[in-house]
């Protein structure tokens, strides 16, 4: 196989476009140019395309890991299926995982507490942050020591309470805000004690 051209400048992605005599393109970042030492007009043997291929598969999937992982806090169960999403092969998906876990750039450890670091500040109880755990796709042996300093939520509660009910309000309108913090994943025995601290009749809901 013959390469026809090989763009000389990369593309915003850092991408250098090749293509080939059969009329096949192929994106290559440059450590992937510079180890296969290609150039226009450059024969390929079956070979060598296959190593090729290969190389680019894993670069590919290396730094889609790396912008992933740059964006946002994944785990690595997470970002091994965001991969494979995506596009990239499966195989080359876990390769480029393990790639990043080797570097120290992956940690589920540090992904539970960084979930659990953003439910406490959206208010949400841990009922939600489980959820959010569990979406993340983080190991279950992690959750525990995330989880164990979750701070008693009752001033949140509170502040969401008076946010919703104001001064002015009905059994209804406490209804909907009780709902609401339970979705928001906080217990019933949590929300009964702010009702009760802000002196709101608490007999229509009951612990369960």
């Amino acid at each position: 196989m013959r390469i026809d051209l090989l763009k000389t400048t990369p593309d915003r992605a850092g991408r250098y476009w090749v293509t080939f005599s059969d009329g096949t393109r192929m994106a290559l970042y440059r450590q992937t140019v510079e180890d296969f030492c290609l150039y226009s007009g450059k024969e390929l043997s079956d070979d060598e395309m296959t190593a090729l291929r290969e190389a680019a598969g894993n670069m590919s999937a290396r730094m889609r890991a790396v912008r992933i992982v740059s964006a946002a806090s994944v785990s690595k169960r997470d970002l091994e299926q965001r991969l494979v999403r995506k596009g990239e092969d499966p195989t080359q998906a876990k390769e480029a995982v393990r790639w990043m876990s080797d570097l120290d750039l992956l940690d589920d450890a540090k992904v539970a507490e960084q979930v659990v670091r953003r439910c406490v500040a959206k208010g949400y109880g841990p009922a939600r942050a489980k959820q959010a755990l569990y979406e993340k796709q983080v190991p279950k042996e992690y959750w525990e020591d995330a989880l164990a300093d979750y701070p008693d939520m009752t001033d949140k509660i509170e502040e969401f309470l008076r946010s919703k009910l104001g001064n002015d309000y009905d059994d209804r309108e406490v209804k909907r805000a009780v709902d609401a913090l339970l979705r928001r994943g906080h217990s019933y025995g949590s929300v009964r004690k702010a009702l009760n601290q802000l002196r709101l009749d608490t007999e229509e809901f009951l612990e369960e």
